[in-house]
C-alpha cells in the first residue's frame, strides 16, 4: 500500500471521529456515579485486613497481599497513563471508558465525565483525562484518593445480575454494585460479599455486614473486566457500537474484540468439570490425567495451605480455604518500576505500617513464578542432521488456561530465542537475538513471535493497516477494528477456533487428535542450521521470551504525543505537582522510565538445552 492511501484512510477515520464525539455516553451500562452508598476506601479494611503479629500474614492477609498488585497499581501505572493520553487523542473523551476499570472510586464518585447525579449531559471536560481525580500517586491511607486503583469494596460489592434479576455482563466492567442496604443489616449499608461462610456459632461475626456469594469464585466474575471490546455508546438517546470488526474482509455485526481473556479460558478444557491436566500429560507414561476444572482464581488467587493462614486478625485460621489477593500475571517489569519512582514516598506516607515496597517485590516474584513455573513448556527435538545441515523442531506448549500471551495486546509479546554453540561454547547461529542495550529484536528470517496484531481496515485495498504512513507501528486501542495477526498459543481443548472472535489469525492450528472439536495447545517451529564446518558437539538452547512493552510500543506513544503537541500531565490538568509525569507528557515520562529500568527487559519463560553429537 502506498504513503498516500495511507494518509487518506487516517483522515477519513479522523472524520468519523470528529463527527461521533459529541456528548457521547461511552458507558450506557451497569451501575452508574450517583450511588446510594458511595465505594469505601481501602484504608476502611486495613485495621483487621492487614498483618499483625504473624510472621505469615505478609504472604496471606487481603490487604498485603493486594497492595502490590497492578489491581492495587492501576492507577500508578505510567503506561497506562500514555496509553490514556492516545486514546483521548483518537476519540475525545473515551477515558471515560478506560478509567472506570482503573479507578472505581473516581469513577463512581463522579470525577471521572459523569457527575455524581444520576443525569446525562452533565460533563467534566478534564475528567476523561484523569485530571479531576482526588488524591495523588503517593497518597495512601486515606478515604479520597482515586489512585488506589481497583479497590476491596468495589470487588465485594460486585452482584451476580441485573436490577432486573438478568445475568450480569462478562464484558466493559459493565458491572452491577450492590447498592442497597444489607438484609438484618446493623451498619445501614450494603453487604460485603464473598465466598466463605462464616460461622456465627463459632467464629465472632465481622464487624460489617456481609453475605455469602458464590460467584465470587467464579471465572465469570473475573469476566466482567478481562473480555474487553470497543464500547457501546449512547448519543441523543441511540445505542451504537464504536468500532465494529472487521472479519474476513466483511464488516460484522459486533464489536471489535479487544481482549477476550475469559472468553478464551471459557472455550477450554480449563472450563470443563473434567480435563486433562497439561503438566501431567507430559509425564514419563504419556497417559492423560483427569482433574477437576480450573478458574481464573485458582491461578490467580491461589489457595495458601499454611496451617495459621487468617483473613482478619480476630478470625479464624483457614488453611487450605484462603485465597490470596496476588492477581498476579506476566507484568514483572511495571511493578518494580512504580516501586522505583513511588515507593519511598509510599512507604514514607503510610502510617499503617504496611510494608508497600517489599509487596511490590512480593507480587514480582509471583509474576516470575507464573510465567516461569505454571506457564509455557519447551522442547526441542533433531528431525534431520548430515554433514552440512541440521534440522530441529523446537515445541512451544501453553500451559494456562487462556492464550498465551492473553491479556492487553499492545507492546505485548513472546518469542523464540535459539541459539546453536560449537564444541568451544562460540554462537555460530541463532534466531530471535535480543540486545538488553538497546531493546532491539533481530528480524531475521526464521524469527517466531506469538503476538496479536489489531489494526484499523482500509476499505480502500481490502488491509487491516498496523503500520503509519512512516512505516511504523500503530497501536491505536480505541481505532482498531480489525486483526491482522494473532498466533498466540490457544490453551488446552480451545473449541474457539471457529469463534471469528477468537480464532487465529494468519496462522491455522491443527485439531487435537485426542479432543474432539478442539485445536492443540502447543506450536512446533521448524528451524534449518547451517553445521558445515562445524567442531561438534553443538549445544542447542532453545528459550522462550516473554515482554511486557515493546520498543515499537513506547516509540509510538512518545510519537502521538510529539505529532499532537499533547501537553506535560501539569499543563493537562493546571496543577503544579512535583510527583509523576509533572512537567512532562506522560509519554514522555514513560520513555523515561523505560530507558532508566531495563527497557521492559524479556524474561525467560521455560528454556531446553539439547547437546547434538
Amino acid at each position: 500500500m502506498t504513503t498516500g492511501c495511507k494518509k487518506i484512510s487516517i483522515a477519513l477515520l479522523l472524520l468519523w471521529v470528529i463527527s461521533t464525539t459529541h456528548a457521547q455516553d461511552f458507558t450506557p451500562h451497569g451501575s452508574q456515579p450517583g450511588l446510594n452508598f458511595p465505594l469505601r476506601s481501602a484504608a476502611d479494611c486495613l485495621s483487621c485486613h492487614q498483618s499483625s503479629q504473624r510472621s505469615s500474614d505478609p504472604y496471606n492477609m487481603p490487604v498485603d497481599t493486594w497492595i502490590g498488585s497492578m489491581k492495587a497499581n492501576a492507577m500508578r501505572d505510567p503506561l497506562f497513563w500514555a496509553a490514556l493520553d492516545v486514546a483521548n487523542n483518537d476519540i475525545p473523551g473515551v477515558g471515560d471508558f478506560c478509567l472506570r476499570c482503573h479507578t472505581p472510586e473516581g469513577w463512581y464518585g463522579g470525577r471521572v465525565v459523569k457527575t455524581t447525579q444520576p443525569m446525562k449531559g452533565l460533563v467534566n471536560v478534564n475528567g476523561a483525562q484523569g485530571c479531576a481525580l482526588q488524591g495523588s500517586f503517593t497518597e495512601t491511607a486515606s478515604d479520597h484518593n482515586d489512585y488506589s486503583g481497583v479497590t476491596c469494596q468495589f470487588c465485594h460489592r460486585i452482584e451476580s445480575h441485573t436490577p432486573q434479576g438478568q445475568p450480569a455482563a462478562t464484558q466493559n466492567a459493565d458491572i452491577w454494585l450492590d447498592d442497597e442496604v444489607c438484609a438484618n443489616s446493623f451498619s445501614g449499608e450494603p453487604c460485603r460479599k464473598g465466598p466463605y461462610k462464616y460461622d456465627t456459632n463459632n467464629h465472632f461475626p465481622p464487624p460489617h455486614d456481609w453475605v455469602y456469594s458464590s460467584f465470587l469464585a467464579s471465572s465469570k466474575y473475573c469476566g466482567s473486566c478481562h473480555d474487553i471490546s470497543s464500547p457501546e455508546i449512547e448519543q441523543n438517546g441511540q445505542l451504537s457500537i464504536a468500532r465494529k470488526f472487521w472479519h474476513n474482509g466483511q464488516e460484522t455485526d459486533v464489536a471489535m474484540p479487544i481482549e477476550r481473556t475469559y472468553s478464551e479460558w471459557q472455550n477450554s478444557y480449563f472450563a470443563d468439570l473434567i480435563y486433562r491436566d497439561p503438566f501431567e500429560a507430559m509425564s514419563i507414561t504419556r497417559q492423560p490425567v483427569l482433574k477437576t476444572g480450573q478458574n481464573c482464581q485458582t491461578c490467580h488467587m491461589p489457595e495458601t495451605n499454611e496451617a495459621d493462614a487468617r483473613a482478619c486478625t480476630f478470625g479464624n485460621d483457614r488453611p487450605g480455604n484462603l485465597p490470596t489477593h496476588q492477581f498476579a500475571g506476566g507484568n514483572t517489569w511495571i511493578p518494580q518500576v512504580i516501586k522505583a519512582i513511588y515507593g519511598d514516598d509510599l512507604a514514607a506516607n503510610d502510617p499503617s505500617g504496611l510494608d508497600r515496597k517489599g509487596a511490590l517485590d512480593l507480587t514480582t516474584s509471583y509474576a516470575f513464578n507464573m510465567l516461569q513455573n505454571k506457564s509455557a513448556l519447551v522442547t526441542t527435538e533433531v528431525t534431520s542432521q548430515t554433514a552440512q545441515q541440521l534440522d530441529i523442531a523446537v515445541k512451544v506448549t501453553n500451559l494456562t488456561g487462556h492464550k498465551l500471551p492473553t491479556g492487553y495486546p499492545e507492546g505485548r509479546r513472546m518469542w523464540l530465542q535459539i541459539e546453536a554453540r560449537d564444541s568451544n561454547n562460540n554462537v555460530f547461529w541463532q534466531s530471535g537475538a535480543y540486545d538488553n542495550n538497546t531493546a532491539v529484536l533481530t528480524e531475521d528470517s526464521q524469527l517466531k513471535v506469538y503476538e496479536t496484531l489489531q489494526g484499523i481496515w482500509n476499505e480502500q485495498n481490502n488491509t487491516c493497516e498496523t503500520e503509519d504512513g512512516d512505516g511504523d507501528a500503530m497501536f491505536h486501542f480505541v481505532l482498531n477494528n480489525c486483526i491482522a495477526k494473532d498466533n498466540r498459543i490457544p490453551p488446552l481443548g480451545f473449541t474457539g477456533a471457529v469463534d471469528r472472535e477468537l480464532a487465529p489469525v494468519g496462522m491455522t492450528y491443527p485439531s487435537d487428535p485426542d479432543l474432539t472439536g478442539a485445536v492443540v495447545n502447543y506450536d512446533v517451529t521448524d528451524y534449518q542450521i547451517n553445521i558445515d564446518q562445524v567442531a561438534l558437539p553443538i549445544t542447542l538452547t532453545a528459550r522462550l521470551n516473554y515482554q511486557v512493552a515493546s520498543k515499537a510500543y513506547i516509540e509510538f506513544l512518545q510519537k502521538i504525543a510529539d505529532e499532537n503537541n499533547i501537553p506535560s500531565e501539569n499543563a493537562l490538568c493546571n496543577r503544579s505537582w512535583t510527583e509523576g509525569p509533572a512537567n512532562q507528557n506522560r509519554a514522555s515520562f514513560m520513555t523515561n522510565l523505560w530507558q532508566t529500568y531495563g527497557r521492559s527487559e524479556p524474561v525467560p519463560m521455560a528454556v531446553d538445552t539439547l547437546v547434538v553429537n
